[in-house]
């Protein structure tokens, strides 16, 4: 038994399937606490349940559970509850997810609890590599403390998804004995972790190295990059919206060191950060890795797999559908800046309620050409398949008129179709773009406003490379599949940089926190950005107020300030943790 790399990196779910040649029963296997047979007590069964370990990003191998519940892309519950986008499909389908839409978070909503036990069983196989490789002899001093590097920086990604999820999650390290299975795991949850997820990353920063061999690996960069993170989120009082100065500035040395380093770079085309051709590119710090299946079921990234239009050759699901808030964020004026207060006075021209083959003339408005990179709406080339209709939506007077797009392969990456096209796009989750804006970020709240500017314009000026504009396609009359691509924009794109001083600490603070939506927008982390500058009830109530008059199942939702910026403990994993008749888990008062 041993690891293989394939074309892509290492590719988890094929990577997975190296190492149940020596066990059949290794994936199926649901690890228990920190257990290991026997037969893993070696240099290769080690090397196995760590790759098991990084096959838990994905969110695959719980029976019983759905991987978009608990997959490292967080778009149920960093992208569905924020402004970004609606549930979207038909009211029917997945009705758990409504409720996270509309801020009813339940105790007993299974997708809350199924994201409980998908980042707990991941903390559990980091354990079991921790814990078996100290039975482990014949393996060498260096190749050791990589493993436990590479397993504590893994551990430190699942813990940090419960912090960001919850107001008091559970931290649970090597040393902790669990009975049979994380739901009924008798440890007390006492508040936030992030002192735990700090030492983690500070350890894994001390051993990893500045470059792996195979990617997929973290670096010395990614821990450096992740613990900038958790700084960040530690950065504003999540209730007041106050800076907190001391995080900021831990995180501050190492976001300009990250630069300092000359390792990486913004990519020429925006685009290149969601096209398979260009993953693992110079702007990548870390991603999570997915291959292009050979079979219809052995798709590696089947979390995303509602999130893909409704149209052939997906034909599942229309989940996930950008809102129209979003896409007005993508207006600029006539210096090409966007609206920071006034984008959504007026909506950009979408094709509600009209038959793809109706006449439309989209918008003609100036636009920010990140808008068609993100999201696929009429008139517009979606990658290199069909030109965007609706018949891309499953039902549009429900979620509107919408496509999510950055998750999805081009052609090149589709696979054999169904399910297995879905496998072959990683996930970027830590970039070089976010480590401008975030020192941005910082410079703003506790330095000069004048770097500040300086960095949003760096990531203005990528966007602005009139090479990554999308081009306008023309419909062909033998099929959706028939279309011309023209050598001229698909929009009216104006995008220009910030060309004079903010005129005040509140004007930069805008201009970076919209740059980070429109930069980021669609990739699960925008719920999570409300929260950590304290601003989700002043946003996302504003939201609600406007968005209630053209998504009508809204107009009763309301976010409720100090509940709804977290989720509860599922009542599940409360009752499995008793403890001479007392729960060990507490709930959250706010869900009491």
């Amino acid at each position: 038994m041993k690891t293989n790399l394939v074309k892509y990196g290492l590719a988890v779910t094929a990577l997975l399937a190296v190492v149940t040649a020596c066990n059949d029963e290794f994936l199926t296997r649901e690890p228990q606490g920190q257990y290991s047979p026997t037969a893993l007590k070696s240099a290769d069964g080690v090397e196995g349940l760590l790759l098991g370990a990084y096959g838990m990003l994905d969110g695959r191998g719980l029976d019983g559970q759905d991987d978009w519940n608990s997959e490292i892309q967080s778009w149920v519950f960093g992208g569905i509850a924020s402004d970004d986008a609606y549930k979207g499909t038909d009211s029917g389908d997945q009705p758990e997810q409504s409720f996270i839409e509309k801020y009813d978070f339940q105790t007993n909503n299974g997708h809350i609890r199924n994201k409980w036990r998908g980042l707990y069983k991941g903390v559990a196989r980091t354990n079991d590599v921790l814990n078996t490789l100290k039975e482990v002899q014949n393996i060498p001093e260096s190749r050791r403390a990589q493993i436990v590097a590479e397993a504590r920086f893994l551990r430190t990604l699942f813990h940090f998804e419960a912090q960001k999820m919850w107001k008091t999650p559970l931290y649970i390290d090597d040393n902790t004995f669990l009975l049979d299975d994380l739901e009924s795991t008798k440890i007390p949850n006492t508040g936030p972790i992030w002192d735990k997820i700090e030492a983690d990353l500070k350890a894994a920063m001390d051993v990893l190295p500045e470059t792996q061999t195979e990617v997929g690996r973290p670096t010395k960069y990614a821990a450096m990059g992740f613990l900038a993170k958790a700084y960040m989120y530690q950065g504003w009082d999540v209730q007041t919206g106050a800076a907190n100065a001391a995080k900021l500035n831990q995180a501050k040395p190492l976001l300009e060191a990250i630069i300092a380093s000359g390792k990486f770079s913004l990519m020429p085309r925006y685009e290149q950060n969601f096209l398979i051709a260009f993953r693992n590119n110079a702007e990548s710090i870390f991603e999570v890795q997915y291959a292009v299946s050979s079979a219809s079921d052995g798709a590696s990234n089947a979390g995303m797999g509602l999130a893909h239009p409704y149209i052939d050759p997906w034909g599942c699901c229309g989940f996930y559908q950008p809102s129209q808030n979003l896409v007005n964020a993508f207006k600029t004026d006539a210096n090409g800046l966007p609206l920071l207060d006034t984008f959504n006075a007026s909506d950009v021209k979408n094709d509600q309620g009209l038959k793809y083959t109706d006449p439309f003339e989209p918008y003609t408005g100036n636009l920010d050409p990140r808008l068609d990179h993100t999201v696929g709406r009429r008139g517009i080339l979606f990658k290199d398949f069909k030109i965007h209709g609706s018949d891309f939506i499953r039902d549009q007077t429900y979620a509107g008129p919408y496509s999510p797009k950055k998750h999805i392969s081009e052609r090149a990456g589709f696979g054999i179709g169904g399910w297995g096209n879905l496998s072959s796009n990683n996930y970027r989750i830590l970039r070089y773009d976010m480590i401008l804006l975030w020192l941005a970020e910082v410079e703003v709240e506790v330095g000069d406003l004048e770097k500040a500017r300086t960095l949003i314009n760096q990531v203005r000026t990528r966007a602005a490379n009139p090479d990554g504009f999308v081009k306008k396609a023309v419909q062909g009359p033998a099929s959706r599949d028939d279309y011309t691509v023209l050598d001229q924009p698909a929009a009216n794109y104006v995008i220009k940089t910030y060309d004079t001083p903010f005129a005040s600490k509140e004007m930069a603070r805008k201009a970076v926190r919209f740059e980070s939506r429109l930069e980021f927008g669609m990739e699960g982390h925008r719920f999570f950005d409300l929260q950590r500058w304290g601003v989700q009830a002043s946003v996302l109530q504003a939201y609600l107020a406007e968005e209630s008059k053209k998504r009508v199942y809204l107009k009763d939702a309301v976010f409720t300030k100090g509940k709804n910026e977290y989720f509860p403990i599922p009542q599940n994993a409360i009752d499995r943790s008793y403890k001479a008749g007392e729960p060990t888990l507490t709930q959250d008062p706010a869900y009491k």
